[in-house]
């Protein structure tokens, strides 16, 4: 290979990087939730479930002062069935800019930090309407004497990813548009022995949750296509 063809070839290589980097960069900031306390947009009481404000629920945290930059906004609470006593524990974690150092941790990562194994993971739909279905993760994380049956979604601009590899692949898409999004996990769960009951619970439970929050601010939980399916209902 000639000396003036190598030259070509790496600046070639160069150039190509350049616009792949400039295409990667995210240039405008892009949020479906809107401002001020997620506290205000989700109702305390619907149905037959009444709650209360908690702060002891497992987090996903991780070390140092990532936690903050990851979520700048948090709502823990414990929903409580008046008809038949059945507890849900409600987290949901907002953050308001996704990229590569700053992403959605989900709790199939996280719950082992906190020592849980986790004996059962699978991919769900759930139905929140006829046509309005949600893609949503189920899982079973069990620790000494405790055993906690989860159902969770993540939000990542206008992408619900349902896995960690699904989740970087929409990264990538919002970030080829050159948009830095938001990002929402919303996360349910409840102690109790038999998981097949507490799944008809727990679904049940985010079918009716969701429902209850206005249509004009599900966008910020669902993203835009799915709460526009659930409001034509």
């Amino acid at each position: 290979m000639t000396l003036s063809r190598r030259n070509f070839l790496i600046s070639a290589t160069c150039v190509s990087g350049a616009v792949a980097a400039y295409a990667l960069t995210p240039r405008r900031r892009v949020a479906l939730m809107p401002t001020g306390a997620l506290e205000a947009l989700v109702p305390t009481a619907f149905g037959t479930w009444t709650s209360r404000d908690v702060t002891d629920l497992v987090a996903p945290k991780v070390e140092g002062d990532l936690v903050s930059r990851l979520y700048d906004r948090s709502l823990e609470r414990i929903y409580t069935d008046a008809a038949t006593g059945d507890s849900v524990m409600v987290l949901l974690a907002h953050g308001d800019t996704q990229s590569n150092e700053l992403q959605l941790h989900r709790p199939e990562v996280c719950y082992p930090a906190f020592g849980f194994e986790i004996s059962s993971t699978r991919t769900v739909m759930l139905a929140l309407a006829p046509g309005a279905l949600l893609p949503a993760r189920t899982l079973v994380a069990e620790a000494p004497g405790l055993r906690e049956n989860i159902v969770y979604w993540t939000r990542l601009g206008e992408f619900l990813p349902i896995s960690e590899n699904e989740q970087r692949l929409d990264r990538v898409k919002t970030a080829l548009r050159g948009v830095v999004s938001d990002g929402l996990l919303a996360r349910f769960s409840m102690d109790a022995d038999d998981s097949a009951a507490a799944s008809t619970i727990l679904n049940a439970f985010v079918r009716d949750f969701v429902r209850s929050i206005a249509p004009d601010k599900r966008a910020a939980f669902l993203g835009t296509r799915l709460a526009a399916v659930l409001a034509a209902v």
